[in-house]
């Protein structure tokens, strides 16, 4: 994997954990998350591009 992919994927995985992490707990519930699933979705997420 090139160096600028790797760095696609390592912004979009930071953006998307600083995203839910803005969320409340109230938000995150009505999407079906817990504050522990954040890092596994953020990697999942960056893991498509």
């Amino acid at each position: 994997m090139g160096i600028r992919k790797t760095l696609k994927r390592w912004s979009a995985y930071q953006q998307t954990v600083r995203e839910l992490n803005s969320l409340g707990s109230r938000e995150l519930n009505d999407l079906g998350i817990t504050r522990g699933d954040i890092e596994r979705i953020a990697r999942d997420h960056a893991a498509q591009l």
